[in-house]
């Protein structure tokens, strides 16, 4: 396990890396990493993260008490502490604002269509959380039926946000959405991506724990990917909202609300 200075100095690095990818201007953006069960180190607010010291990073407690710190904690603690709430196997949050996804998000769209296998692989799709006012529980509201199901959200007119059991793989989730963005944007540009269809889908799925990725719900079929239906190309063969329906009902089968 790593010490408390070698994480401070992980998210340091990530902030320097979001910063130079021109995933955040200014003091956007916020990363933390869950260092016990009482215990959540955090970036500051008021910092650009791209020229955080180790000692900017601030200590708070499961409420978002600040415990440790010369400066002030985010002031989106809150959808973190969220986040570590809902989901007892998340180490570490990463919340940017990267452009492409983030249009997406502004234009209220999510990045559910099957197009590329490591995407489906790794992400299954990435939801679209509405629009919550940031620093507030409205923020995080619209987010709650999404967290337990998914490992990167979008914000609507926000940005997005990742997690994971480590903040280097959450790190990789933003970079992986972003790409994915970016690579919609241009099919779309192109007249229109051709997404995958549904057997290619359900190898995808199948061939998860092959690549060292845990099998969730937002992993199997029921997952609101959109792929093309064989019998009637260019459609889809099921709507995100029924996908979301089939989503529930294998939740709600497994004892899981």
């Amino acid at each position: 396990m790593k010490t408390e200075r070698e994480l401070r100095d992980d998210i340091v690095r990530i902030g320097q890396l979001v910063y130079q990818k021109g995933w955040v201007a200014a003091n956007d953006g916020n990363i933390s990493i869950r260092l016990g069960p009482d215990r959540i180190l955090c970036t500051p607010t008021g910092v650009s993260k791209g020229m955080m010291h180790p000692d900017d990073l601030i200590v708070c407690d499961p409420q978002g008490n600040k415990l440790e710190g010369r400066k002030e904690r985010t002031s989106e603690i809150m959808m973190h502490l969220t986040i570590y709430n809902l989901r007892p196997d998340v180490k570490a949050v990463v919340h940017t604002h990267p452009p492409v996804c983030t249009g997406f998000a502004a234009a209220g769209r999510p990045l559910n269509e099957a197009l590329l296998p490591e995407v489906v692989i790794t992400l299954g799709c990435v939801p679209l959380a509405a629009y919550g006012l940031p620093g507030t529980p409205a923020l995080t509201e619209p987010m709650l039926p999404l967290i337990p199901k998914y490992d990167a959200i979008l914000l609507a007119n926000h940005g997005a946000v990742c997690y994971s059991d480590d903040v280097w793989k959450a790190f990789f989730k933003m970079e992986t959405v972003e790409h994915f963005a970016r690579i919609a944007l241009v099919a779309e540009l192109l007249g229109g991506a051709r997404v995958l269809p549904r057997v290619e889908v359900n190898k995808l799925l199948d061939s998860r724990t092959r690549y060292g990725v845990k099998a969730k719900v937002a992993g199997e079929p029921g997952c609101p990917v959109a792929y093309e239906d064989a019998a009637a190309p260019g459609k889809f063969l099921v709507t995100r909202d029924e996908l979301v329906g089939l989503v529930d009902e294998v939740l709600l089968a497994r004892g899981i609300s």
